[in-house]
């Protein structure tokens, strides 16, 4: 079977998107439009009960969580060179940034436009909403000065964290971030713009 690709424009499976490009693995990507709440549709939520994006469907099951899909993909094709899977250590490191990603920095963004997950107290989610920025500058400090080793997030070499990331930086505009304050990132997020695989899918997420 073809896999079936789930994502939403400029979502954190933009990630995912873009190594499913740069791979050139066979695959469907399917547009879910949020604002029509189609990922809460029956037909969705039997595929990820979660209601969430990215969900890679294949022929042995479906895999959700960026995490997971990139881990999975540069596995499946190791000769992409997406992740050191000979270097138990380094691959740990690539592991633990992109967990750092997505339960850390993700997280932080959805305090300002997901704040129903956390509180039903409209001051609360205002409380959470107004400390997204700052949140978001801590965690590019960081980023900025110890987590991208440059001038790929793992040093020299190309890894499933790149695309993490520059979805990432995406987001620090929207949270009222200027991405010029941190100017190996701004680098970066120009390094991947250049990207075969992320002009060709730039248009479906209004890049």
């Amino acid at each position: 079977m073809t896999p079936r690709f789930y994502y939403s424009p400029r979502s954190c499976a933009l990630a995912s998107h873009i190594v499913l490009e740069h791979i050139g693995a066979d695959f469907e990507a399917i547009q879910l439009d949020f604002q029509a709440n189609q990922q809460r549709s029956p037909e969705y939520l039997a595929i990820n009960a979660k209601g969430r994006v990215p969900a890679l469907v294949t022929e042995r099951g479906v895999i959700t969580e960026t995490p997971a899909i990139l881990l999975y993909l540069a596995q499946m094709y190791p000769q992409s060179g997406l992740a050191p899977l000979d270097d138990p250590f380094e691959l740990a490191h690539l592991q633990s940034v992109n967990s750092w990603f997505c339960s850390t920095v993700h997280v932080a963004h959805a305090h300002g436009t997901r704040g129903p997950r956390w509180a039903d107290d409209l001051a609360a989610q205002q409380s959470m909403k107004a400390k997204v920025a700052q949140n978001m500058i801590d965690c590019f400090n960081l980023i900025e000065r110890d987590l991208l080793r440059g001038p790929w997030v793992m040093g020299q070499n190309f890894s499933v964290a790149d695309p993490y990331l520059f979805v990432l930086s995406i987001w620090l505009a929207p949270n009222g971030v200027d991405l010029a304050k941190f100017p190996r990132v701004a680098e970066h997020y120009q390094r991947m713009l250049a990207l075969p695989a992320v002009k060709k899918i730039a248009p479906l997420h209004n890049l």
